[in-house]
């Protein structure tokens, strides 16, 4: 690895930290970063998700002022998320990939339009409940955060947008609180995966150390320049990242 390649994998890393914190969707700076310098797409893919666990933490720890009151919500969609990273790490080192990624971008564009509708679901909501207690999704909610667990061990890109998508369209709550959730259930995710692919994965681990300096960076200026945005504008970093996402992955198929 020569000083331009380190430069612009560590460059991408804190590009991705920050991505991941705000709304999520960093692989998809750092893994084609990986694609384009020669790295196969396994390797790539595995040495990229030990390196962003990190700057999902310290994204986390970013906004740890939000996760006042959620113990209990992160406990409930915590075991699904290590469920589904866990299966999803799994799947990865075993199935091909092509069947997967297909449905990937129609995941993400409907996660998007999720966020779009969030202030007029919400408004439904409450008119049904009489403005009732939050709720937290019931069993289909779990199942959604199980499923996005999956998707985000197997590859992991928009797997916030996915997370906020499904959060700002059921869970009556402020999206900054849902975003700092999002940033919890993504760490215990990529933590678990991480953990499979060290044991039995090539890892390169000049690559992974670089994106995790890197990250760790992003994470932690992305939790605070995202705790800055209004509703709306996040509203609409997600969906520009969301669709941008989409278009990247139809593109690479």
């Amino acid at each position: 690895m020569d000083v331009v390649e380190a430069v612009a994998i560590g460059a991408a890393g804190v590009a991705a930290g920050g991505m991941n914190a705000v709304v999520g969707s960093g692989t998809l700076i750092t893994f084609p970063t990986l694609l384009a310098f020669g790295y196969p797409p396994v390797l790539a893919n595995v040495s990229n998700n030990v390196g962003l666990v990190p700057g999902v933490l310290s994204a986390a720890y970013g906004y740890r002022r939000e996760l006042a009151g959620q113990r209990r919500r992160l406990i409930r969609f915590g075991a699904a998320s290590l469920l589904g990273g866990l299966a999803g790490a799994l799947l990865l080192l075993n199935l091909p990939d092509a069947a997967f990624r297909a449905v990937v971008p129609v995941l993400i564009l409907t996660a998007c339009v999720l966020v779009l509708l969030q202030p007029r679901l919400n408004r439904w909501m409450r008119e049904r409940s009489g403005g009732g207690s939050r709720t937290d999704g019931g069993v289909p909610m779990w199942l959604g955060v199980l499923g996005t667990g999956v998707y985000g061990g197997y590859f992991g890109a928009a797997q916030g947008v996915l997370l906020m998508g499904m959060f700002g369209a059921v869970l009556r709550d402020d999206l900054q609180r849902l975003n700092a959730a999002k940033n919890v259930l993504a760490s215990l995710v990529n933590g678990v995966a991480a953990v499979v692919f060290i044991a039995v994965a090539d890892v390169d681990w000049a690559v992974a150390g670089l994106i995790a300096a890197g990250s760790t960076a992003g994470g932690l200026l992305g939790a605070r320049l995202g705790r800055k945005l209004p509703p709306t504008a996040m509203r609409g970093v997600i969906v520009t990242v969301g669709v941008t996402a989409s278009v990247l992955l139809i593109a690479r198929a």
